[in-house]
């Protein structure tokens, strides 16, 4: 429920900001009056037309994922290329729609308002949200598989940059004599796994070591339908990723069914 109130939330603020943009451009250009020579009503319906095109590009980029970090140079370029999309799209709806040219210099105010606002806002709602997901309990709670270095790297790195997906048990198969790994408890061996995964009821499942134990870790994963991730080191070789999580490569594989 948090995810989707944070989402609905996170859509309507991004909609009041695009039309928002698009009014003060509308006011920057002709002035802070109504005119009549580009009359506001029909301005502001082409924009109120073109929001949920907008959004749904967005979101077809995978902006509004609550897991993406806001501030890495893909997102910003998607967020650029959805705001000079929805530019076109007002432009060519404008035109067909009320068989009118406008302002050039118009266009350039408000793809300039609604690339600077949307890139401030989600900038400060990443930070915002962050805090939100990871309050106990969690909303993609991490369980970590293995005691090893790359573990203790992995579970910091999440930790510092108070990532969404927050490590709440780690488990090894041979055990450990650690108590306690950056603050996040190592439970016993892997023995354990469904015991912990029923108790603690983790979303994501990170595989750090035990190359051999893979298949029956996605079996688990598939089976309670978590999200299995697995660190490209445990395979001892640099091979491609279909995820980043803040920032380091992880291999994901998400159960479809």
């Amino acid at each position: 429920m948090r995810r989707v109130i944070l989402l609905v939330c996170w859509l309507l603020t991004d909609a009041v900001l695009f039309i928002g943009a698009y009014v003060a451009a509308y006011f920057l250009r002709v002035g802070f009056i109504l005119s009549t020579d580009f009359p506001l009503s029909p301005y502001l319906q082409t924009v109120l037309f073109v929001m949920p095109l907008w959004l749904a590009a967005m979101m077809q980029l995978g902006i509004f994922r609550l897991t993406r970090i806001q501030s890495e140079q893909r997102n910003i370029a998607h967020i650029l290329f959805a705001c000079i999309l929805g530019l076109a799209l007002f432009t060519l709806a404008y035109y067909f729609l009320h068989d009118k040219f406008f302002s050039r210099l118009l266009l350039i105010y408000a793809g300039g308002l609604s690339f600077a606002l949307t890139m401030v806002w989600h900038l400060a709602f990443d930070q915002w949200q962050r805090q939100v997901l990871r309050r106990l309990p969690a909303a993609y709670p991490l369980l970590v598989i293995g005691t090893n270095r790359e573990a203790e790297r992995f579970i910091r790195l999440l930790e510092e940059r108070r990532s969404p997906f927050r490590p709440i048990a780690v488990l090894d198969s041979q055990g450990s004599p650690l108590k306690d790994i950056a603050g996040v408890p190592v439970l016993g061996k892997l023995n354990k796994l469904e015991e912990v995964i029923r108790s603690k009821k983790p979303t994501h499942l990170v595989q750090c070591a035990d190359l051999e134990h893979t298949i029956n870790l996605m079996s688990v994963c598939r089976q309670h339908g978590m999200t299995y991730l697995l660190l490209p080191s445990v395979l001892g070789a640099i091979v491609g990723s279909s995820e980043r999580i803040e920032g380091r490569s992880v291999i994901l594989v998400k159960d479809k069914g």
